[in-house]
């Protein structure tokens, strides 16, 4: 049997083909090396070959506008493109590879041949083929979780529930494979997060040393996961934390994920298969930790490494409206209360203002996040620390402080810290108050630039989109109402975690991953609003200054100013004659002889009525 002969019939889809058939379909097969970025085929491309990985690893990218989304990621003995040996339509994914690869190629004309020469083989990988689509097709329920969308080898491994095949290229376990199947809930894994993953490396990476120091964790196993975890913090093997964000068992499944992976890289590490029992994802990537003290001290430790995104995204946006208040600062306009004329401002106090309701709460969300610095890091199950060495909680967190660069400190009481969820109400408090605030921006934004001719029309907002499908030439306030959708969610996310705190019960909160996911994803989604409130908004308003100056003129708020002088009575029987007549409140004073028109100039000068003066 020859080479390629070997390896096809480890390959899932020529299996059960007979030794003629296998050495007839290696005949044809041609071998190709594709480097690092260099794609197998495009979307849109013509499908008339199988990829065989014969070594290296290939991600599938689907393309939606300008954006490419890695859905999958297949390594050795995994194959794509089988779609052609069904039909010829064009490729509806890109493929490239993510190391030098490897690739066996069997071309259609060849499968073609293959398939009129023998109706067994036909019928054998054609029913491979529809096996294969069917189980991409319902991993692909799950949010397209990368790395659960195999069609080669497959390897056994066992654990309380029984055996299962896991995909043999996956760095994740039975475990993780059942989390898969049990948690098709939001379609967002945790891989949207990275930070967390890297949290998690540090969480593991932490313990294995504390349990080498403490002479509990052989040398060799420790350094190998601690280099597996090196890996993961530098943004290596992403792809395989597959779990669904919102999970039952209060976050075993992200734990045992984490494990499984840093497991398997470390058995790689050491020269042997994944799989192996010789680096346990129990025994030793869990050594001394319980899903209850690892899991939510690594969300902790991913508040503390990804909050100042978001302050630097509230730090430019205040920066953005301090240029504009500074831009608008000789602007005069008319201020308003309850959506009626006031008195009159500058459109400068008004952005002013908007810069320090952002400000201050960057201040606030530093002083916030310090909550999270105390961990309960070697509590174990509940806080009692059963299972652990005496010395390993603190030595533990002293290593966790020296990876993460993050200083923290143990819980003054386990117990309490294994189910209190205070910090992280406390934390999503803020952003729900941010989210308002901000929201409160665009809803003046959106009012400022109504019209243009029958609205407010203060300010104009950049274009972004065409705004109607049937209104020619309407543009909508677009940013504003995107960021506006933002804070709606933000403020539905904090409910969510108040409620999932409140239901915790005796010694653990199991509501922990929806609270983790709702605080991660309000953290993201206002990062981003507030990002793109900055650059396609604020930063490309501009006023319009007369028809602002206009307005100002001939509101009677203006007779707010002149109250001083001319007392209540009379600057009230002035607004109502102007309100009746649709004349001017200068024009009227002056009729009444009231004020010269050198004192109602005065008066009436916008730094004038825009600041107190004696």
């Amino acid at each position: 049997m020859s080479e390629f002969s070997t390896i096809l019939k480890n390959i899932l889809l020529f299996q059960d083909l007979s030794d003629q058939d296998l050495d007839e379909t290696a005949r044809r097969i041609t071998k190709r090396t594709y480097r690092l970025g260099e794609y197998l085929f495009h979307t849109g491309s013509p499908r008339t070959e199988l990829f065989i990985i014969q070594s290296g690893e290939v991600e599938i990218l689907q393309h939606v506008g300008d954006v490419q989304k890695v859905i999958a990621r297949l390594g050795e003995g995994n194959f794509v493109g089988e779609g052609a040996m069904l039909d010829d339509d064009p490729h509806t994914n890109s493929c490239r590879a993510v190391v030098d690869t490897e690739i066996l190629t069997l071309e259609r004309d060849a499968i073609d041949d293959i398939f009129e020469k023998s109706p067994d083989a036909t019928r054998k990988i054609l029913s491979r083929v529809a096996r294969v689509i069917t189980y991409r097709l319902k991993y692909a329920s799950f949010g397209y979780r990368s790395a659960a969308i195999g069609g080669g080898k497959q390897r056994m491994e066992h654990d309380l529930l029984g055996d299962r095949e896991v995909p043999a290229d996956a760095y994740y376990g039975i475990q993780t494979l059942r989390a898969l199947e049990n948690y098709d809930i939001t379609g967002i894994s945790l891989s949207h997060f990275p930070t967390l993953i890297r949290s998690l490396a540090m969480v593991k990476k932490a313990a294995a040393k504390a349990n080498q120091k403490l002479g509990d964790l052989d040398k060799d196993i420790a350094e190998a996961i601690c280099a597996a975890c090196d890996e993961i913090i530098a943004g290596n093997l992403h792809s395989q934390f597959v779990v669904d964000m919102i999970q039952g068992g209060a976050g075993t499944s992200t734990n045992m994920n984490a494990n499984e992976v840093i497991a398997n890289r470390a058995l790689e590490i050491m020269g042997h298969s994944r799989g192996d029992q010789f680096v346990h994802p129990n025994n030793h990537v869990n050594m001394s930790q319980s899903t209850n003290d690892a899991y939510p001290t690594a969300l902790r430790l991913a508040i503390l490494l990804s909050y100042e995104e978001l302050t630097e995204s509230m730090a430019d946006l205040a920066y953005e409206l301090k240029q504009k208040s500074v831009e608008f600062s000789d602007v005069i306009k008319m201020g308003r209360t309850q959506l009626q004329d006031a008195v009159p401002m500058t459109l400068g106090q008004e952005f002013e203002a908007f810069r320090v309701t952002v400000r201050e709460d960057i201040l606030r969300t530093k002083n916030i996040v310090t909550l999270f610095r105390e961990i309960n890091l070697g509590a174990t199950a509940i806080g009692t620390g059963i299972t652990a060495n005496p010395e390993y909680s603190s030595l533990a967190i002293e290593e966790l402080s020296r990876i993460s660069g993050v200083e923290l400190v143990p819980a003054e009481n386990l117990v309490e810290a294994t189910s209190d969820m205070g910090a992280f109400v406390t934390f999503s408090g803020v952003l729900k108050r941010i989210a308002v605030k901000i929201s409160k921006i665009c809803n003046d934004l959106r009012l400022l630039s109504s019209g243009p001719r029958a609205g407010l029309n203060e300010i104009n907002l950049p274009a972004m989109a065409p705004g109607s499908s049937i209104m020619p030439g309407k543009v909508n306030p677009v940013i504003p109402e995107v960021v506006n959708q933002v804070a709606f969610q933000v403020i539905g996310n904090d409910l969510t975690v108040t409620i999932a705190a409140e239901a915790g019960q005796l010694q653990l909160n199991v509501m922990e991953p929806v609270i983790a996911f709702n605080i991660f994803q309000s953290h993201k989604m206002l990062t981003h609003a507030m990002t793109t409130l900055t650059h396609r908004c604020i930063r490309g308003i501009t006023a319009n200054r007369e028809h602002c100056r206009y307005m100002a003129e001939n509101s009677i708020g203006i007779v707010t100013a002149l109250n001083p002088h001319i007392g209540y009575e009379n600057s009230t029987r002035i607004a109502k004659t102007a309100l009746e007549t649709n004349r001017s409140v200068m024009e009227l004073v002056l009729e009444e002889k009231l004020l010269s028109e050198k004192e109602l100039e005065d008066i009436l000068k916008p730094e004038n009525m825009t600041r107190p003066r004696f």
